[in-house]
């Protein structure tokens, strides 16, 4: 079972960007969270290291005596003997506690009171943290030491932290920055690189959608080699397509002469009974049959040449359209309906947009405005008004709209719907509205267009047609 795509508006490009994009910040952060935290424990290394350094110091300076530990000489650390200076010195026993601290430890307290009573293992270094009585983080390295071969006693050396946090903070804030500026810069180049890279596609849409607008017959230009058999094919399925439609005209072109023939045979025999029956005894019987067969061929003809000329012409429109003014086709037919109705002087009142152009086939359209505008000669008493305009959308579309009006008896509202259908035929309706609407619905919704039946204000009835417009 094929996946289905949830969200149609999401293109190919936008869920590489969101895809790419949510893999670089993950990498991007990933990195950022593994350089923080090897940085900070390199900070704390070297803490280590310079508190190793400072026990050193205190072990080569001390000396004891009774248990009691004194110095003979100022330590080479003058820190240790600056009050509160953050970094503090203390002798202890596991067994004792603490047995001596350095100047600048004179006023620390402990938050942990037995920080200095555990054992350290001698020789062992131990790497802690601790607050002070004020909650502020200390450093504590302990060394254990075995004095004189005899007691054991742990060197501890505490340092402030806070200096190593303000610079892990700024460290942390640069490199933010600077993995937040690398992150917008490739994201930059990833939007461009990928528009690059989906280029060909955007082309392809082009022009599939100049085919569909009828200004191309097939996808030309050079695409690359993984899009080069998906257009070889393309513009085969086109030209076989145009290549099938030709044959189902001449087919149905054929089936249409085949019918009339025998059609224009039957019409003749028509005609001989209905002369020979004016002079026959048996007039009054056999009129009504042969009026009614008279009827009935007449619209078996206008089946033919309706039905079978609109199949013939409704295939692949939208696929192989092209681009018609309306303006000149409306022309074109008002020129020669004016002189089928000569006699009738109709005054035409035109407001036509040059601009508007139908997306298909010609006879269709001449088809669609030769039966309405037809019906609005034949039926009207003596003014028609067409207006062609670009108004609104259809579908996403730009809309284009046919308005044909006349001042004749019009359509009931009761019909107006009906007219329409499929299917509807003259014996059915009022006088005036035969198959030639319903062929005219038929053509209009093949192109997914709409039509519409109302009143005038010039008394008669409205006519409202609607295409979308491919440019």
């Amino acid at each position: 079972m094929s996946p289905q795509v949830s969200n149609s508006n999401y293109s190919i490009q936008n869920r590489l960007l969101i895809s790419f994009s949510i893999l670089l910040f993950v990498f991007l952060g990933l990195t950022g969270v593994v350089l923080d935290r090897a940085f900070s424990n390199s900070i704390e290394a070297g803490a280590s290291d310079r508190m190793q350094v400072q026990i050193y110091l205190l072990l080569a300076a001390a000396d004891e005596d009774g248990g009691e530990f004194y110095f003979y000489e100022t330590l080479q650390e003058p820190l240790f003997n600056q009050l509160n200076s953050g970094l503090y010195g203390f002798i202890s026993k596991a067994s004792l506690g603490e047995l001596w601290r350095s100047d600048s430890a004179a006023a620390f307290e402990f938050s942990d009171t037995e920080l200095l009573r555990q054992a350290v293992a001698v020789g062992e270094t131990v790497f802690s943290k601790t607050l002070d009585d004020q909650n502020q983080e200390f450093f504590v390295l302990s060394y254990g030491i075995l004095w004189d071969g005899i007691s054991e006693y742990s060197f501890t050396v505490m340092e402030n932290a806070a200096p190593y946090y303000s610079e892990i903070g700024n460290f942390r804030t640069s490199l933010w920055a600077w993995l937040g500026g690398v992150a917008i810069l490739l994201l930059l180049m990833q939007v461009f690189l990928m528009r690059w890279g989906l280029s060909p596609l955007h082309y392809m849409a082009k022009d599939l959608k100049e085919i569909e607008s009828g200004k191309k017959n097939q996808l030309e230009g050079g695409y690359p080699k993984e899009l080069q058999r998906v257009t070889d094919n393309l513009n085969l399925l086109i030209e076989s397509e145009r290549q099938q439609q030709d044959r189902y005209r001449t087919t149905l072109g054929d089936l249409a002469h085949s019918l009339k023939t025998p059609l224009a045979v039957i019409s003749g025999v028509l005609d001989k009974l209905s002369s020979n029956s004016t002079n026959s005894t048996e007039q009054e019987s056999l009129s009504p049959e042969l009026k009614s067969v008279d009827e009935q061929l007449e619209r078996m003809n206008q089946i033919v040449s309706y039905q079978l000329q609109r199949a013939v012409k409704s295939d692949n429109k939208s696929t192989l359209s092209r681009q018609v003014s309306i303006e000149k086709t409306i022309e074109k037919v008002l020129d020669a309906l004016a002189k089928v109705y000569r006699e009738k002087s109709v005054q035409v009142e035109k407001n036509l947009d040059p601009a508007a152009i139908f997306n298909g086939d010609e006879r269709d359209l001449l088809e669609v405005l030769g039966n309405v505008l037809d019906n609005a000669f034949k039926y009207g008493k003596s003014r028609v008004r067409v207006v062609v305009s670009n108004n609104g959308e259809l579908e996403g579309r730009e809309l284009v709209s046919i308005v044909v009006e006349d001042d004749g008896p019009g359509i009931d509202k009761g019909n107006q719907e009906f007219v329409l259908q499929r299917g509807a035929r003259s014996d059915t309706l009022v006088q005036g509205q035969g198959i030639g609407l319903a062929v005219v619905t038929d053509i209009v919704d093949s192109y997914k267009g709409k039509i519409s039946v109302g009143s005038s204000g010039l008394g008669g009835a409205e006519i409202t047609i609607s295409f979308a417009v491919l440019r």
